[in-house]
């Protein structure tokens, strides 16, 4: 199949939040076995904000029963997602079939979520959000027409 820029420009999209989630997983794993309580405090201090105020008291609470194997099993899944968009990407950038699929079908999984939150929120982020996913869903199912196109002329 001939090199197609818009999937290549996806498999960088896709690597790029790979990099992000492996970069949450990180930073999680550096949370483990640290007073996460008083890292709470001093971030809400830190960022002027009064502790004892209703929004800075719930994330402090929150960070005080954080436990180690939580922290442990949400790096787990930010690692398992950054090397399920790195395979994605990879796979992209080759011009798979198969990733072409897993473009379409995880794009997909998400716009009625992003459809629900543009109604709610009527925000430019989430407008964004939804016009990049359905622009990656469209390039992917266009992939995958072509090639299904590609392959019936073939075989005639």
């Amino acid at each position: 199949m001939p090199s197609n820029p818009a999937l290549k420009a996806v498999a960088v999209f896709e690597a790029s939040k790979g990099l992000v989630a492996l970069a949450a997983a990180s930073g999680l794993l550096l949370l483990v076995h640290r007073d996460l309580h008083e890292l709470a405090l001093r971030l809400v201090e830190h960022t002027h904000l009064n502790p004892a105020a209703h929004y800075p008291g719930i994330f402090i609470e929150a960070a005080t029963h954080l436990q180690n194997a939580r922290l442990a099993l949400l790096a787990a899944g930010a690692a398992l997602y950054a090397t399920v968009r790195f395979v994605e990407a990879y796979g992209l950038y080759r011009g798979a079939a198969w990733a072409e699929v897993l473009a379409a079908v995880g794009g997909a999984i998400y716009v009625p979520f992003e459809v629900a939150e543009v109604i709610h929120r009527q925000d430019g982020i989430g407008v964004a959000v939804l016009a990049i996913n359905l622009a990656i869903v469209g390039v992917a199912v266009r992939a995958l027409l072509r090639r299904r196109g590609a392959g019936s002329q073939n075989a005639a």
